[in-house]
């Protein structure tokens, strides 16, 4: 059995896994010291529903896309991989957002995460319901994150779910050292690093998005002579050439393949492939270098994009776009500082 698909996988669910555990740590720790233990309930509750809500999304894409495939017919070469496209697509653009929001939002997340649930606990009635939908909100948007990659990547079996529970567990383990027993793990350093290889794993799936769309012109190109002019890019005197993506950079097929270690980790971590060509590297090396400038600068702490906030009801509402952070909040929002001014100790995520 090939664990290498595992691999991505993994390292997604437990970035994703850890941001949920901060956040579900913090409301347990706010409701302990709120003397509302009795709501831990809740909490549990919206971690099951969470995960549950997750796998039932991962269930209906596989049976979307078999479905697609199923009633395509002869198209079905060409739909399979329009549907890789399109739902890479859609991974590139959430993870890359959500990697650079959360970056952004980390030294605010301890004084968001409290202000919701006080507010939820002012209420006369429903307090466990407003606990419950924070953390099932927060538990499921992360699952999505880890399902939209799998759908990506049209990873099927039980490889993928292999990859995703052992990362759910790690985060599971991180948070527990975190907020059951007070060991002191660098936050920052570990969203850092996670970071920047969730930027490599993304950058990849550029490449293999062109890739997939190559794939569906040439297919397509071959039904009859008026699609033949699909395929706008023809290299001369060589056996293999692309579509629609230009000259050849690379040709690695036999010195390192993508299908034998170490090519196949590289491809299954950072979408590393055999044949490279033009246009997938020119668009590789900007995404990385937009990417990884956007997320440099939410590292050095200037807000470029704010879309949601956490409100005191415990839901999600719009916030303020392209402002820097207020040096007030960025004081009464340092975790460390509030722990310090109540005598307790918390995780730093600045």
């Amino acid at each position: 059995m090939d664990f290498s698909t595992a691999l991505p996988t993994f390292m997604i669910t437990l970035r994703e896994g850890v941001e949920a555990a901060l956040i579900v740590g913090i409301v347990l720790s706010y409701l302990k010291k709120a003397g509302r233990s009795q709501l831990n309930g809740w909490v549990y509750f919206g971690i099951a529903a969470g995960i549950g809500l997750s796998a039932l999304t991962g269930v209906f894409f596989n049976l979307l896309i078999n479905g697609i495939n199923a009633a395509a017919g002869q198209y079905g070469a060409v739909i399979e991989p329009l549907l890789e496209a399109g739902f890479s697509v859609l991974a590139i653009a959430m993870l890359s957002w959500m990697l650079i929001w959360m970056t952004q939002q980390a030294r605010f997340l301890k004084s968001q995460v409290e202000g919701a649930v006080g507010g939820a606990l002012q209420t006369s009635t429903g307090a466990g319901w407003g606990i419950f939908i924070l953390i099932a909100a927060a538990v499921l948007r992360e699952g999505f994150e880890t399902v939209l990659f799998i759908a990506a990547k049209f990873q099927q079996g039980s490889v993928p779910a292999v990859g995703a529970v052992a990362g759910l567990l790690t985060a599971t383990a991180i948070g527990l050292l975190i907020f059951k027993f007070g060991i002191r793990i660098d936050i920052r350093l570990f969203f850092k690093v996670m970071g920047v290889l969730l930027l490599l794993i993304v950058s990849g799936l550029v490449v293999s998005t062109l890739s997939h769309v190559d794939t569906a012109m040439q297919v397509l190109s071959q039904f009859d002579r008026q699609s033949a002019g699909l395929c706008f890019y023809y290299e001369r005197f060589t056996k293999e050439h692309s579509c629609v993506l230009g000259p050849m950079v690379w040709n690695f097929a036999k010195g390192l393949p993508e299908d034998k270690f170490p090519g196949v980790v590289l491809n299954a971590l950072f979408g590393y492939t055999d044949r490279l060509y033009t246009v997938q590297a020119m668009a590789y090396g900007l995404f990385l270098i937009t990417a990884g400038m956007l997320y440099w600068q939410s590292l050095s702490g200037w807000v470029l994009l704010k879309p949601w906030k956490l409100s005191s009801a415990g839901l999600f509402d719009l916030g303020a776009w392209l402002r820097p952070n207020p040096t007030s909040n960025l004081a009464s929002s340092d975790p460390a500082k509030d722990a310090s001014a109540k005598g307790g100790q918390g995780p730093s995520l600045k």
